[in-house]
């Protein structure tokens, strides 16, 4: 016996809403919103324009301590913050966003950073790049730190120069940055 069961997802006479599962996305999404709002510093929390009640329970999470009644007010907050419309937490969404743009330009850049400082450890002609590449870095003091760093890494000593050498990448492009 065949049975024709319509579900409401194929039903277009009715609409039932959105399913189940999207009602859990959708509170798990402004759940995960919570959390990024209430580890904000005060600082860029004060720049956000959000509801009253909203910062009232923020500063509410930011006082308790224990584990179980802070992710019990954590809840609390979600709750809050579904019973307003998206358009009141547009502005926190993009001030995240940005954030998180922001992190991975940053995360980046220091990974160049470390390939160039191996790239240094390993080549006399990467050296000679970076020279040619700024012509008023310290030549004999990087080819010291360089010299320090790879006898560090060989007798298994603590990277002093080595972190040395990755702070002189760092003032240098930041130096070009400033410049450009």
């Amino acid at each position: 016996m065949i049975v024709n069961r319509t579900t409401y997802t194929n039903d277009l006479d009715n609409d039932y809403g959105p399913t189940r599962t999207q009602q859990r996305r959708d509170a798990l999404a402004v759940l995960a919103l919570a959390t990024q709002l209430s580890e904000l510093p005060p600082s860029k929390l004060a720049r956000i324009d959000l509801p009253e009640d909203v910062l009232r329970e923020i500063d509410n999470l930011r006082r308790i301590t224990s584990h179980i009644a802070r992710k019990r007010q954590l809840g609390f907050l979600a709750k809050v913050m579904r019973r307003h419309d998206d358009e009141a937490f547009e502005a926190a969404k993009a001030l995240l966003g940005e954030n998180r743009d922001q992190q991975r330009k940053e995360t980046a850049a220091m990974h160049r950073l470390e390939a160039l400082r191996e790239k240094l450890l390993e080549s006399e002609d990467a050296l000679q790049e970076l020279i040619d590449q700024h012509p008023t870095i310290d030549r004999q003091h990087l080819r010291s730190l360089i010299r320090q760093a790879r006898t560090e890494r060989e007798a298994n000593k603590p990277p002093r120069a080595y972190r040395e050498v990755f702070q002189l990448l760092k003032s240098l492009a930041e130096d070009d940055t400033q410049a450009h």
